[in-house]
Formats: structure tokens, sequence, C-alpha cells
């Protein structure tokens, strides 16, 4: 029998339930909420869970690629009334949470790239590999099915940060050496499911590029004098001491990142009026997107804190990477992006923080 509990960190100084539930088939199910949740257990099934793919190496790009052939099968675009990430009705369809209703939810991936107890994995002369262990985790926002971050409302989005905040402790206290909590939107990125939702992945190796990042940290970037610099040619605004700008190197068309003024290693070590701002700006951005292309804009969010061990001089941010370079318009990833890695981008920074910038004051 699952039993609430309150979170050690309070957010605007109000209380945070957890409330955590073992589903049929092993995983685990996190319900969250201003409210202590007492929905009682629906119907649920005990299928049978891949527990995640291999890891291979690559000679000559020096990255580790996770292998996982299960994923082929994970659900793609269910009709509204298959809806896995709804709540499960009485009577209803069996759905990933089996409780008529919550707050917010998180739960581990059933088509997991990464988990804590893969194991299996190929021999092959002269490629290492490796079991891809480590977590992944699904967040879904809300209990209906249609919404966004701004369309959830501030109270739900500060509800968001705390249970990324829990995820963060409890995959860096299961060995996770870096915690990535994303989101990706729109069917021009690949989205599967609609209802909204975002996931967080726990790697048992820093990632290329968050490695390379921690690095230029650690060798002296200072990113707090890169924001103090843009703003406000570059900058959107600044809410609770997070700014949101244009990065002056942006790779991507309306490139946007969120990131405290004064440095942070992540959001953990935020106080609590930048976690106020950083849920503002997760939804305003959100919006803004939206507004300047007139459709559901298609991005790709993430958070990129520092790893389990820390890192010198680490600053925390949340990037966000538009799929579209105007309205109607897909800023496709093609040859020369792929091959080398060096990106053509066809929006000036500058232009793009002017018309960011236009959104609030009307003008688009």
């Amino acid at each position: 029998m699952s039993e609430n509990e309150t979170l050690a960190r309070r957010i605007a100084g109000r209380e945070v339930y957890r409330r955590s539930h073992k589903k049929a088939d092993g995983r685990m199910l996190h319900l969250y909420g201003e409210q202590p949740h007492t929905s009682p257990l629906q119907s649920e099934s005990a299928d049978p869970i891949a527990q995640g793919g291999e890891l291979r190496h690559h000679p000559l790009r020096q990255e580790w690629n996770v292998y996982a052939a299960h994923r082929q099968n994970r659900t793609f675009k269910p009709a509204a009334s298959d809806d896995p990430l709804a709540p499960t009705r009485p009577g209803g369809p069996e759905t990933e949470i089996p409780f008529e209703d919550f707050e917010l939810a998180i739960f581990e991936n059933k088509f997991a790239a990464f988990h804590p107890s893969a194991s299996n994995v190929a021999t092959l002369d002269g490629i290492a590999t490796e079991p891809a262990k480590g977590a992944c985790d699904v967040v879904v926002y809300a209990p209906e099915a249609e919404g966004n971050l701004y369309s959830i409302g501030q109270e739900r989005r500060r509800l968001l940060i705390a249970a990324l905040l829990d995820r963060y402790e409890a995959m860096f206290a299961q060995g996770c050496e870096y915690v990535l909590p994303f989101e990706n939107r729109g069917d021009e990125v690949g989205v599967t499911l609609h209802h909204p939702h975002g996931q967080i992945y726990g790697f048992n190796r820093v990632p290329k590029v968050q490695q390379r990042a921690a690095d230029a940290f650690a060798g002296g970037y200072d990113l707090a004098a890169e924001i103090r610099t843009a703003m406000p040619d570059y900058g959107l605004g600044e809410e609770g001491g997070i700014a949101a700008f244009v990065p002056r190197f942006a790779r991507f068309p309306y490139e946007v990142w969120l990131a405290p003024i004064e440095r942070r290693a992540g959001p953990w070590d935020c106080t609590d009026e930048e976690l106020e701002g950083l849920a503002y700006w997760l939804g305003e951005i959100t919006r803004r997107y939206d507004a300047l292309f007139e459709q559901p804009a298609a991005t790709m969010m993430a958070f990129h804190a520092a790893p389990r061990n820390g890192s010198d001089n680490y600053h925390f941010t949340v990037q966000f990477y538009p799929l579209l370079r105007a309205k109607g318009r897909v800023k496709y990833l093609a040859s020369v992006e792929q091959h080398s890695g060096v990106f053509t981008v066809d929006v000036m920074p500058e232009t793009a923080a002017e018309h960011l910038r236009a959104v609030k004051n009307g003008q688009v």
C-alpha cells in the first residue's frame, strides 16, 4: 500500500507530496501534488518489460551511443481513447497511471533505452560494448490530454520543478552520473504521444556534449559575464533572478536559454525566487514560440545542470531549440549539420531576440 510523503524541500513555501506506487509490472510510479493523493487503485496489468539496451563506442567520433531495438515497438500516436498517459477511469481502458485522477505523474518508461538492470550486450571484435545502465522516466504534466508548459499554469509548473528536483536526487543516489530532464514537442521532432509530457534520462556516464560544457566551465568560461554582456540587446527579460536570452552563439534559429543571473550548479542550488522565475519562463517561452510561429511550435527543451559529482564553475541553463525557422518552415538538420557538426543558422541571433521581444509587446 503506497503512502504519501512530504518532499524535503518546499517550493514557494508550499508543501509538495509524493505518493509512490510499484506497478504490477515492477516499474515505479510517483504521483506529485500540493495535496496528498488518495485516489484508489484501478486495474493494471503485468506485461513483460524490456530492461534497457546496450552501449557501443564509436571509434571515430569518440562517443557512446545506445542501441535499444525494443523501442521500435513503442506506442505510436494512439487514438484519444487509447491515451496511455491519461488516468485510468473506472471501467475504462488500462493506462500507465492506474488511478482515476492525479496532479502530476512520473513513471519509469516502459520502453526504456537505459535501465538499472541492463545486462545484455553483444561481443564485437574491436568495438567496445557495455550494458546501457541508467534510468528513463516519463513526466506527465497533467491528466488532461491537451495543453503545454504555458497552458498548465504557474502552479503546475512549480510542481513540475519540485518533482524534477526529487528525481534529480533519486537518480544521482542510484548512481546516474548525469541527469537530463527534457521535452520533445511537435510532430516535427518525432513526438509519438501528444498528451503533454516530458522525460528524464539518467546516464551512467556524462554525455559528450555535457562533458565539453563541464570542461569549458572548469576552464574558466564565465556564463554570468556572458549574460551581463548579452542583456539587454539579446535579452527577453528577467524574472526572479532568471534571465531569458538568445545566445549570441545560438545554433538554432530562435534558440533561447534560461539561466540564473548568479551562477548555480543546478536547480537544486536555486533560491525559491529563482525557481519561481524558472517556472514562469518555462511557460512564457512556450507561449512566445507559439505566438511567433502562429502554431504549436515544435521544440526540443532540456535542463543542463552539473554532473552528479559536480563540476567547477558550472552554470545551470535550460535550453530551448525550436525546429522551425519561420511559420510553416522546418529547420532541418541535414547533411552538413549531421556529418560535420557545423550548424547553418538561418536567423541571426540579434534578429531572433528582436522578434521574440516583439511577441510580448503584441507586435507579432
